[in-house]
């Protein structure tokens, strides 16, 4: 498996970032009326650029939210009962109560391939990262700005759109 080469992008996005987030913020306020349209071609072509599986940057360096339904299908996966595997690997954020991982790296990410050993079950927060096929693209800015440093696609995505939407096409 090639690796992709996550420390390139990082220090892109962290060049970028500024005119990035102002392009975001100022995306917020006057979006295009086809914003969902060229966010579906950059996706294209980012997907076409970047493999998740070259990457795995978010499962190695960030965590999913959870619901307990989703703990429950991973749980039974993994032979475990909710509460041992709960105990062993969910706690709360206190920032904003929100059921995540303990720890990082993710404990079902397989370092050796950067598969997923929980793939059919992820949890729905995995299974739509990066979201950026969503109706309300807009109201997802600040998080697109806080993955911009964390996910080379988020990056990769912003500048094509950028480009789009700043040449009018």
């Amino acid at each position: 498996m090639q690796q992709l080469n996550v420390q390139y992008y990082r220090n892109r996005a962290y060049q970028k970032k500024k005119s990035l987030a102002a392009f975001l913020k100022k995306l917020t306020r006057k979006p295009p009326k086809d914003l969902l349209k060229q966010v579906k071609a950059a996706d294209k072509e980012v997907w076409q650029e970047i493999s998740c599986i070259a990457c795995a940057n978010c499962c190695k360096t960030m965590t999913p939210t959870w619901n307990k339904n989703e703990i429950k299908k991973v749980a039974a996966f993994v032979k475990m009962d909710y509460q041992a595997y709960y105990d062993k690997y969910i706690t709360v954020d206190e920032d904003n109560g929100d059921l995540v991982n303990k720890s990082t790296p993710c404990q079902h990410l397989d370092l050796k391939t950067n598969l997923c050993k929980v793939y059919e079950v992820r949890p729905k927060d995995c299974k739509h990262f990066p979201h950026f096929i969503r109706k309300d693209f807009t109201d997802q800015t600040q998080v697109y700005t806080e993955n911009l440093h964390r996910c080379p696609a988020t990056l990769l995505l912003i500048e094509k759109l950028k480009k789009s939407v700043e040449s009018g096409s």
